[in-house]
């Protein structure tokens, strides 16, 4: 057999892998991966803002590496995605570090310390591959001249590394200020935020992570412990995967938020509607949020909808499936085994369900089974058709319609014509526009009702169930509390009935 040697041009092959589509965000989580996959403790990532001159440092107190594991460590393809890992190792490719460093820096220098060893340091520039017209890949030893302060390897103490990233045309570009730092900043934190947040904090087994000096601060998105939340289930195990664990969650509704600041943190980095559905963890590192992995129904694929946005599901896989889920370079994307698929379709529909109507009825109370204390029917119901549509109706059982209808009289006929042709022109379509546009469903006008319409309208329930209903003035009142929009107004319904 005739053989060719056909090596790669290094700097060639490197310009193309800087287009893998990595973000800032991504690929300092990616080195942060190394960090906690060696042992660290303490990482601290470090921004220095000095024009095109900028360069980013991420430094950890992990085990180190000596001179001839620094330049594995640096080598591309560095390690076989197929070969057993150890059960916490966050790496797959043996890419990260280089292709994470690459698509945002022309110069990547590692330096390392091992405690029973010397310090080691390597270093790729790509203005010095580009060059390069053979199959040589020249590794250099040793910082850029005048970079030695940058790696500040006095912090390091007895083991760590530490990752220089100089030449950062992938992010200062033409017209980069220190305004746009901040956000870069601000988008940093919160994807560390999200990706980390099962590993950062002060437990045993836990990292100090900071960004420029500042503590990062884990944010979860599932509220675990939250008591408003309409669902926090057990673990399960996947039948067939053992090794596979899912725990469901539904948030709480808009008005369950003490502050408004509570509402809009909890949303997460991308907001509501593009944080729902499944998390996908390895390890407790967040892998991706994969909305409805292609789930759906009708042969139809669910998507991110307003109607689900409570709706999140933490999806645990240990490394030695990555390659059954299908796990990227860039350990951003997932897609689950089909044997798995059946098991979390049902899964996802069981949450997707109680979140939706969560969302629907805005929160309000379940009611308890007895007279006195649940609320008032809701005034709308939801019909489904023979078709599959939905309509809506006003519910005839509702206790004020029931009262008016009893004294109407000669007037009931128009009345229920009335009602028919409210019910027959509602307009759901710029209702749902609405709700796109705005990311938020429109408020009802009778929460910015003024004082006098909202006691006349509650006088008006407050007479249908006691006079209608037969209810005392202490159930009414009581019944009422449990009935939006009125359950807000504590003041309002302790006056009914009193004068």
């Amino acid at each position: 057999m005739k053989t060719r040697n056909a090596p790669p041009r290094a700097g060639m092959l490197i310009e193309s892998l800087r287009g893998l589509g990595y973000t800032t965000a991504t690929a300092v989580a990616d080195i942060i991966d190394n960090s906690i996959s060696a042992g660290a403790r303490s990482v601290d990532v470090h921004f220095e803002w000095a024009g095109p001159d900028s360069w980013i440092r991420i430094t950890d107190d992990g085990c180190g590496m000596n001179d001839m594991e620094l330049e594995k460590a640096m080598q591309l393809g560095a390690s076989d995605p197929r070969h057993e890992r150890r059960l916490d190792d966050l790496g797959r490719f043996g890419m990260g570090l280089k292709t994470a460093s690459f698509s945002q820096a022309r110069a990547l220098t590692v330096h390392s310390l091992r405690a029973d060893s010397e310090a080691a340091c390597l270093r790729w520039d790509l203005d010095v591959l580009e060059d390069i017209s053979g199959g040589d890949w020249p590794m250099i030893e040793g910082p850029r001249p005048g970079s030695e302060e940058r790696l500040g390897v006095v912090n390091l103490g007895h083991s760590g590394t530490v990752v220089l990233w100089e030449d950062l045309d992938r992010i200062v570009t033409p017209g980069f200020t220190s305004d746009d730092l901040f956000e870069v900043l601000e988008t940093l934190e919160g994807h560390l935020a999200m990706v980390f947040h099962r590993l950062i904090g002060t437990a045993f087994d836990q990292i100090d992570l900071k960004l420029n000096g500042k503590r990062v601060k884990p944010w979860d998105p599932f509220l675990m412990g939250n008591p408003s939340k309409r669902l926090e289930s057990l673990e399960y195990s996947l039948i067939g995967a053992p090794e596979v664990r899912v725990q469901l969650n539904v948030l709480p509704h808009k008005d369950k938020f003490e502050k408004a600041t509570d509402f809009e943190a909890a949303a997460g980095p991308d907001g509501w509607a593009s944080q729902q559905g499944f998390y996908i963890y390895r390890n407790k590192r967040l892998l991706a949020v994969s909305g409805w992995l292609r789930l759906g129904e009708r042969g139809r694929h669910w998507p991110r909808d307003e109607a689900h946005r409570l709706a999140r599901i933490r999806l645990d896989i240990p490394n030695t499936m990555d390659s059954e889920w299908n796990i990227n370079v860039l350990k951003s994307t997932a897609s689950p085994p089909v044997r798995l698929r059946p098991q979390l379709l049902r899964l996802a529909k069981e949450v997707r369900e109680i979140a939706r109507n969560v969302y629907v009825y805005r929160g309000r109370l379940v009611a308890d089974g007895t007279q006195g204390n649940e609320g008032m029917p809701d005034i709308w119901e939801a019909i489904k058709r023979p078709s599959g549509a939905t309509a809506y109706r006003l519910s005839r059982q509702h206790d004020l319609y029931r009262s008016l209808m009893d004294r109407a009289g000669p007037l009931a006929k128009d009345i229920e014509a009335l009602l028919r042709l409210v019910e027959g022109t509602v307009p759901v379509q710029r209702i749902w526009l609405d709700t796109s546009d705005h990311d938020e469903p429109p408020v009802s006008i009778l929460d910015e009702e003024a004082d006098p319409a909202l006691i006349e309208m509650m006088e008006a329930m407050f007479d249908a169930l006691v006079y209608s209903r037969g209810l005392s003035e202490a159930e009414a009142r009581e019944r009422l509390s449990r009935t939006r929009p009125f359950d807000k107004r504590a003041d309002l319904i302790a006056g009914l009935g009193k004068k």
